[in-house]
């Protein structure tokens, strides 16, 4: 969507306060892309503008600042307003139906996982908040999920360099690892569940 390249071109413009901000709207429901800001904060480091840890910080900050904002809105205003503003900037209604049943599917791990899949980590505050997910739990999950995600593409996007746009291409990789993370999770709560104690009769 070319609203959206603008905006996300405009909020790089600003360093790591664009950073921060990028990544706040990522996380309420707008979708940009993460995969881009957060290794552009890396060559912010690689060209001396920023230390590592601070762009790390700022792109941490951004998310989860942006992950309870997502969460509030949904609490107190649902799917409706999520349906009824988000088109103008480009949330479409299956990627709401992915994260709900995503999150009906997995539960708190939801959170984790889904803070770490595009096309799903925008989104999953939604079906959180919607549930009433407490909001402690919440938070530690997103962090949780976020924090792997943010230090990876901004590391990456720092020994890259001059390179840092080329680090989609390797957000394929690092799906495929969470997926098999996701995988080894189901496996083991289902075998947590099947020998669990049963009830004689």
């Amino acid at each position: 969507m070319a609203l959206l390249h603008h905006i996300t071109a405009a909020i790089l413009a600003l360093g790591l306060v664009g950073v921060f901000f990028g990544m706040v709207l990522e996380s309420a429901y707008i979708p940009l892309p993460s995969e881009i800001i957060l290794p552009y904060a890396g060559y912010l480091v690689y060209l001396g503008r920023a230390s590592l840890l601070g762009a790390m910080v700022a792109g941490l900050a951004g998310g989860m600042v942006g992950a309870i904002l997502g969460w509030f809105l949904a609490r107190y205003g649902g799917r409706p307003l999520v349906e009824r503003y988000g088109r103008f900037v480009g949330v479409r209604r299956h990627e709401l139906d992915r994260a709900e049943a995503w999150f009906r599917r997995h539960g708190d791990g939801a959170v984790f996982f889904g803070r770490l899949l595009p096309g799903i980590r925008t989104y999953i505050s939604l079906p959180a908040g919607v549930a009433e997910m407490p909001l402690g739990r919440f938070v530690l999950f997103s962090l949780l999920g976020a924090l792997p995600w943010t230090v990876l593409f901004t590391y990456v996007g720092y020994t890259l360099g001059v390179h840092w746009q080329s680090v989609a291409q390797l957000s394929h990789y690092f799906l495929a690892a969470v997926l098999m993370g996701l995988v080894v999770w189901v496996v083991v709560l289902r075998a947590k569940r099947n020998n669990g104690p049963r009830v004689r009769s």
